[in-house]
Parts: C-alpha cells; sequence; structure tokens
C-alpha cells in the first residue's frame, strides 16, 4: 500500500526541486496515451476554470470629493452601471463605499456594456467615468482608475462549479438567453455548454478533501482565497466563494461577454490540488470521458440527456484562428457588430487579448473565414452541432500553467485550508 503524503514532505519536495508539479491536461494526456502513472508520479496537479461566472461583485472604497461637500450618496454611477453604496456611509468624508455586480448593466447602454466590461476596464486601469447622486439632491461629476482606488476587492459569490451544462433549445420558438449569443435557434439546431471538463478545480477534488477556507487560488492571475461554498452549492454541485485583490489582477482572465440576453461577465480561477492519497490521485487522473455532462432543455433546463466533457473538448480546436484571404469583406461586418466579445475589426483582424474562443464567428461568418472546429453532440436521435462556448479551455489552461510555474518557482505557497467545508 502506497503512503499518504503529507504537505510538509511536498513543500519539502518544492523546496529541493523533486516536486512534480503538472497541469491537469498534462496529467490526463497521459492518461489518454495509456502510460502508466502512479501516485508517487505526481505531487501537485494544477486546475483551472474560465467562463462566464454570474456570481461575481466588485467591492471598492475611493474619493470621490473633498471632505464636508456631501453628507452621504444615494446613487453612484461608474460608467453609467448603477453600484450600490454602503453599507458605510461614510459621512462627510467624500468617500464612497460600493458594491457591484458583475452581471449589472449599462444605464446607457444595457445591451453591450455590462459590470464585467467595468471590471476589465478598471483592471486595465482606464478612466472610470463617477457620477454621484448626494442626498441633499446635488449631483457630483467626476472620474477615477483603479491605482486611485486603495481598495478594490473582487469577491465571487458562485464561481468554480464542478461542472455545468451544456444547453439546446427543443422548442420551435427562438428564444434570448444568456446561453446563447445570439437568439437560441429552436428544433434542437445548435447547442451551447459551459464548463472546463478535466480542467475544473473541483473536477479535481470534489469532495473538498483539500480545497477549504483559506486556500490560496489565482483568481484572474491575482492571488486570492477561498472563504466558503459559494450560493447554490451543493453535495452534486459544489462550487466556490473567494476573495483577491484587483490591482493585481490581469484583463485578459477577466471581462464581459455579450448573450442574446445582455451582458453577462468572465472570470477565471486556477487551484493547486496537492495529490496526498490515492483517493486524490484517482480524481486527478480523471479524464473528459469520466466526466459527466448533462444536456438540458435551456426553457426550464430540465435534463434531456447525459455525454461526457470528451463529447465537446476532445477532437475540437481550443483556438479559433482568422484567415483573412478568406474573408469575402461585407460592407458591414456581422462578426465586427456581433462579437460577444467586442474582440475583432476587419482592420486588424482577432484581439487575442480579448478573445475568448467561443466560435460564434465560426458560426456566424458568411465567407468561413473563421476556423475552429466545435464539434457535436447526439442526443434524442439528433445530431447537433455547438455553436457556442462559454468556457474557454484555452485561456483556463493558460492560467493552470503560470499556477504551475509559480509553484515551482516559490511564489505561491502550497497549504492546506485551516478549515474544512461541508458539504
Amino acid at each position: 500500500m502506497t503512503k499518504d503524503k503529507s504537505i510538509e514532505e511536498l513543500n519539502q519536495k518544492l523546496a529541493n526541486g523533486t516536486a512534480v508539479v503538472m497541469t491537469a491536461e498534462d496529467l490526463c494526456n497521459l492518461i489518454r496515451d495509456e502510460q502508466k502513472v502512479t501516485i508517487d508520479d505526481i505531487d501537485i496537479v494544477t486546475a483551472a476554470t474560465k467562463g462566464l461566472m454570474s456570481g461575481t461583485i466588485a467591492i471598492l472604497s475611493f474619493k470621490v470629493a473633498e471632505a464636508a461637500t456631501f453628507k452621504k450618496a444615494k446613487y453612484l454611477y461608474l460608467n453609467d452601471i448603477l453600484c450600490y453604496v454602503g453599507p458605510c456611509p461614510n459621512e462627510w468624508l467624500g468617500v464612497i463605499d460600493c458594491i457591484i455586480y458583475g452581471t449589472a448593466h449599462s444605464i446607457t447602454k444595457p445591451d453591450k456594456y455590462g459590470g464585467g466590461h467595468l471590471f476589465r476596464d478598471l483592471i486595465e486601469n482606464k478612466d472610470i467615468s463617477v457620477k454621484v447622486e448626494t442626498i441633499e439632491g446635488t449631483i457630483i461629476e467626476t472620474s477615477t482608475k483603479l491605482n486611485e482606488i486603495p481598495f478594490a476587492k473582487m469577491v465571487a459569490t458562485r464561481n468554480a462549479f464542478k461542472n455545468y451544462l451544456a444547453f439546446v433549445n427543443p422548442h420551435p420558438e427562438t428564444l434570448k438567453s444568456i446561453f446563447s449569443a445570439q437568439k437560441f435557434k429552436g428544433n434542437y439546431a445548435e447547442a451551447t455548454f459551459c464548463g472546463c471538463g478535466e480542467l475544473n478545480p473541483l473536477q479535481k477534488d470534489p469532495d473538498l478533501d483539500v480545497i477549504g477556507i483559506g486556500t490560496p487560488i489565482l483568481m484572474n492571475g491575482a492571488i486570492g482565497y477561498v472563504i466558503g461554498p459559494g450560493t447554490r452549492s451543493s453535495r452534486e454541485k459544489p462550487n466556490l466563494m473567494a476573495i483577491a485583490e484587483m490591482h493585481e489582477m490581469r484583463p485578459e482572465y477577466v471581462g464581459g461577454f455579450i448573450t442574446s440576453n445582455g451582458p453577462e461577465v468572465i472570470n477565471s480561477w486556477a487551484v493547486a490540488i496537492p495529490v496526498l492519497n490515492e483517493k486524490i490521485f484517482q480524481n486527478v487522473i480523471k479524464t473528459d470521458r469520466k466526466i459527466e455532462l448533462v444536456v438540458v432543455d435551456v426553457k426550464g433546463r430540465n435534463s434531456l440527456e447525459k455525454i461526457t466533457y470528451a463529447d465537446v473538448w476532445q477532437d475540437v480546436d481550443l483556438q479559433i484562428s482568422y484567415n483573412k484571404q478568406a474573408c469575402i469583406e461585407c460592407s458591414e461586418c456581422n462578426i465586427e457588430t456581433d462579437c460577444p466579445m467586442g474582440g475583432f475589426s476587419q482592420k486588424d483582424g482577432i484581439n487575442k487579448a480579448l478573445c475568448f474562443n467561443c466560435g460564434n464567428c465560426v458560426t456566424l461568418c458568411p465567407g468561413k473565414a473563421f476556423k475552429g472546429i466545435l464539434g457535436r453532440i447526439k442526443i434524442l436521435n439528433h445530431d447537433i452541432p455547438i455553436t457556442l462556448r462559454q468556457s474557454d479551455r484555452f485561456g483556463a489552461l493558460k492560467l493552470a500553467k503560470e499556477l504551475k510555474n509559480q509553484i515551482i518557482s516559490g511564489k505561491f505557497k502550497i497549504n492546506l485550508p485551516v478549515s474544512r467545508i461541508q458539504l
């Protein structure tokens, strides 16, 4: 019987330069290649996910006026997005505390700009318009940027689900949905899905044996910490709550994504899984083929059939490419207007810093100038093309690799949680 490992042993191996650290994909590739791998061959696995995560908020505290200018703020708008002021009134200080929802929509551009866009603009240190309505009825208009905001934390209220869902519309009518970029076509015409499969952190530790309160993570590239279970977390579908410093985040891991029902928010996580015993080892070697993906009716989310993440993530292209020579130069490019990330122009091509690899352009371009195999699913005697991915596995893998490098360099420390999360 193999002896269990301890965190102290793994940290000593890291200090000695003998620890074996792999991304979840690297390890699963070994399993797919039928190479013999045991618990003795791996010490730490880095897992990650990047996708639409509605349960994301920001908490800011910053100066908007000189002291004694107003007693209390009644309303606050940042880039025309309503923020929730308080709970601290900061009476007469000219300072406002506020909470911003990642799913909030702009007052002036509700279909094109939301909380996720605001988060990214902050992290890019762009100028942000500020409008305050005080309880005295006065209006204060100014601007700010992240490096002028002393307190800026992102809080995940419900992120990093162990797995999510695939969606189809079996009804004859098209539907607006947060799970589609265009109106969701009916009669099983298309499928969309969420979740990074074998890369997802909670797939690697589904019983939360090593992930718990106090576990360090990378959230959008910044070191953060798990603070408990997220809202709607359950034994069957656990998710996590966490907090991280926005000043240290990187914009390519966060942002706004336009759905047919308006803007949503993107968030990215990476978590280190110390392989301490055989139970954890058996979880970290599970490939997409062994991870269930439930296909549901987008209207009501009733289960229709079960497939696996191998059906959507194997034998596909993780990155989308653009062939300018194939462009038929439409007078009005629908990809420029309908890219959920606003990440394409005919002049400059794909903005890789913005691209989410969702595949919407592959589906929509009449000239087929965008390339990317998205795959198909077969359910209920229907062969259905995938037209949109709401998780970016390429981006998640990039973050998993960054975490691996930070662990090896000693920048990111491995430890056990201060308290377990009860499912």
